[in-house]
């Protein structure tokens, strides 16, 4: 009888996970990771030319002296030069000060967009550095970008 208890219990686990894992909530124009496939193995060379190829305009930028309190955005360009579409998973930030905002919707070969990431510098004087990684269904599949500024008070204005 404890042997069918304890199978009784773990099926319950199992079925309460799975149903979970189902229902996450999304915000509004997410991509569920159970809809990301992409058929492409990243270690096959002769299929890597068919991934999606995330290039960015440029992936550093510099907000250079910014007043402390300030909130300064800036948009990071980039386009899908690979040959299936481009889906970002997630885009991270190195701090709670940075928050990016980025296109939840495969990106279309040759088509383009934009990821925005917003800094606030209320309580961060001096020179700051953030790191933000995007993670896409590419090769290698993390691309990494930087923001640098210098946090100035009111004084320190040149």
């Amino acid at each position: 009888m404890r042997d069918y208890l304890v199978k009784l219990q773990f099926l319950f686990v199992a079925v309460m996970l799975l149903s979970c894992s189902s229902s996450l909530n999304h915000e509004e124009g997410d991509v569920p990771a159970d809809v990301v496939y992409n058929p492409n193995s990243a270690n096959d060379t002769e299929k890597k030319d068919l991934l999606p190829v995330l290039t960015f305009e440029e992936a550093e930028h510099d907000f250079g002296q910014v007043m402390e309190g300030e909130t300064v955005s800036f948009l990071f360009k980039f386009r899908n030069t690979g040959k299936t579409d481009l889906i970002i998973t997630e885009v991270s930030t190195s701090c709670g000060c940075t928050v990016p905002t980025f296109p939840k919707m495969p990106i279309k070969p040759g088509d383009g967009g934009s990821i925005k990431i917003a800094f606030n510098s209320q309580g961060r004087r001096g020179y700051q550095s953030k790191n933000i990684l995007v993670v896409a269904n590419t090769q290698p599949n993390i691309s990494k970008l930087l923001i640098k500024a210098q946090v100035v008070g009111p004084k320190q204005i040149k």
